[in-house]
């Protein structure tokens, strides 16, 4: 019975930022469950070593270049999921870009429209598409966006990506309310700090190895930490009830007053 919880296995699914990092391990864990896998990014090599590691594991999956930050380019995506698949049970809106830290009147308009066309406008770009396509089919159908921690608090030194994840939730919580009524539940996945590609030079030095110590936890997240999160966001028979939550993932960081 435990093994068929989540009961996914047929269900379509496009996740967004799918070329290393966190997207890569949704596509894992959601294949690993008998979902087809659509993995989307900018990088079409990277994408195909995603693909090519989920098939030799007995999974399903492809792959769709997209940039979020383009509306061309998601227009045709969502046109080539529709004709090609027939299109999707379960959206996985991850893709986001950071900057370097950067002090808030450092800031120019180049960093901040960078950050917020990626992080925010592109998630509800993708996420307007997928639902679109949903209602269309009359899909029941789940949409996960992915926030973070600093969708839910602040820090500083990272402005424009702070504000891109708090848009983030509040738009999981106004698509929520709105498209419930067309069988689709809208959640946020907040992550705290975890170790991918984009913060592995800085957590592997001195500095990064002294911020650590400072969690709760005294460690980074381990990527099986946000599977069983996913997994329940995504079921529409474990999550059922679930809409316009965001379920945080950090290991107490949220409550920490680092």
């Amino acid at each position: 019975m435990a093994s068929n919880y989540f009961n996914l296995k047929g269900k379509i699914c496009l996740i967004t930022g799918a070329s290393s990092g966190l997207g890569v391990h949704f596509a894992n864990v959601l294949a690993s469950e008998g979902v087809t896998v659509i993995l989307a990014a900018r990088r079409a090599d990277k994408l195909g070593n995603a693909v090519e590691n989920i098939r030799a594991n007995g999974g399903s999956a492809y792959a769709v270049t997209m940039d979020v930050a383009n509306s061309d380019s998601v227009t045709k995506a969502f046109a080539i999921i529709k004709e090609e698949y027939g299109g999707l049970d379960i959206l996985i809106n991850n893709a986001g870009v950071a900057d370097e830290p950067k002090k808030f009147l450092d800031t120019n308009e180049q960093d901040w429209s960078w950050v917020m066309e990626t992080n925010l406008s592109g998630a509800w770009r993708v996420a307007r598409a997928a639902a679109l396509q949903m209602v269309e089919a009359g899909t029941k159908g789940s949409i996960i966006n992915i926030g973070s921690i600093y969708g839910q608090h602040t820090g500083v030194m990272k402005v424009a990506y702070n504000v891109s994840k708090a848009g983030v939730v509040q738009l999981t919580k106004s698509m929520a309310m709105e498209l419930c009524r067309d069988n689709i539940r809208v959640n946020a996945l907040c992550p705290g700090w975890f170790l991918t590609e984009i913060n592995d030079d800085y957590f592997s030095s001195e500095s990064g190895q002294r911020y650590i110590k400072g969690f709760p936890a005294r460690r980074l997240g381990n990527m099986d930490d946000l599977t069983v999160p996913l997994l329940l966001l995504a079921s529409n028979s474990a999550g059922a009830y679930m809409n316009g939550t965001s379920i945080t993932v950090d290991g107490g960081l949220v409550e920490s007053p680092i």
